[in-house]
């Protein structure tokens, strides 16, 4: 069976994944081995930062000569960012998370795939207004930040509103089934990122992969406090999925309070220099049962899309009487 949808008729991959564009990350390492594998692999520049962005990008057009992409958000980023990022000639540029408009421009001035991910049908609306080549539809059990739908019944609805551009699913999909899943919503593919993070090529250290390895679906949250904590200016309709931990379970309901508590701040930032894990987010999806080991991020890429060909296999055998 070949995996051939639009997603990847358009963007000129093999297999319909494409690597969430996870900010620190999802460096070039990472995403040159997701498109080496046969995906479309993202950078996640996040929040400002041309250092990390000139550098990871230079990274991944050394590392591979298939198609490769960049992401930013949308509410943190500058039009000179993105117009420097196109200097590299990448293959797709994402936005996610508030207005692309200011920033879909460049990209489409130079003939480059633009990528909008939305969390409602307003945001949905915005990003065909605006010319989005393809559409992510992210729901609420995303690792990290997301808006407060679920995937299973959003994923069709965009579908249906943005028919021909091609959509894909993001949120809760950690294997092949789930991939499979969303192709019979009708997405061209899914976009994966707490998956990859257990991968060799990410930026994490081996205490954090291992609270991944380690973590259950029941354990994580959707939260503001680690946002506050940090200092992280998010639009607060994001809100930002993680593994609890001692910080956030303290601080639970006293987000108020937390925004003036310049003590509490403080503690968190000793903690954060100290990368523990008891105070810092871990940024984790709802389908994190499904991680088990660590792999190179090809190999995963190229094992989720034989799990998707059998997925698909097994329901076109299923007779329903």
């Amino acid at each position: 069976m070949t995996l051939r949808t639009a997603f990847t008729g358009l963007v000129g991959v093999e297999i319909p994944i494409a690597l969430a564009p996870m900010g620190g990350i999802a460096g070039g390492a990472l995403a040159a081995a997701v498109s080496n594998g046969g995906g479309l692999g993202l950078v996640g520049c996040g929040r400002e930062d041309r250092d990390f962005q000139d550098r990871e990008l230079d990274v991944v057009a050394r590392l591979t000569d298939r198609p490769w992409g960049v992401g930013f958000q949308s509410w943190s980023t500058s039009r000179q960012s993105v117009e420097a990022a196109l200097a590299s000639r990448p293959h797709a540029v994402m936005l996610s998370f508030g207005d692309p408009a200011p920033l879909a421009g460049p990209v489409l001035e130079a003939g480059v795939t633009l990528i909008v991910q939305v969390t409602d049908l307003e945001e949905a609306q915005a990003a065909l207004d605006v010319g989005a080549d393809v559409i992510v539809a992210q729901g609420a059990e995303a690792g990290g930040h997301s808006g407060g739908g679920s995937t299973l019944p959003f994923v069709p609805i965009v579908v249906d509103l943005a028919a021909p551009v091609p959509v894909l699913a993001a949120g809760g999909i950690a294997d092949g089934r789930g991939i499979a899943a969303a192709l019979c919503l009708g997405a061209s593919g899914a976009l994966l990122g707490t998956r990859f993070e257990a991968t060799s090529e990410a930026l994490l250290s081996a205490e954090y992969v291992k609270a991944i390895l380690d973590g259950h679906g029941g354990n994580t949250e959707r939260s503001r406090v680690l946002d506050i904590a940090r200092s992280a200016p998010w639009p607060s309709r994001y809100q930002a999925r993680t593994l609890r931990n001692e910080f956030l379970e303290r601080w639970r309901g006293r987000e108020e309070e937390l925004e003036t508590d310049d003590a509490a701040k403080a503690e968190y930032e000793v903690g954060a220099q100290n990368a523990d894990l008891s105070v810092i987010p871990v940024w984790a999806s709802e389908a994190i049962d499904l991680i088990e080991s660590i792999s190179p991020a090809a190999d995963l890429v190229a094992e989720l899309g034989r799990e998707t060909e059998a997925a698909l296999t097994r329901a076109g055998r299923t007779i329903v009487a």
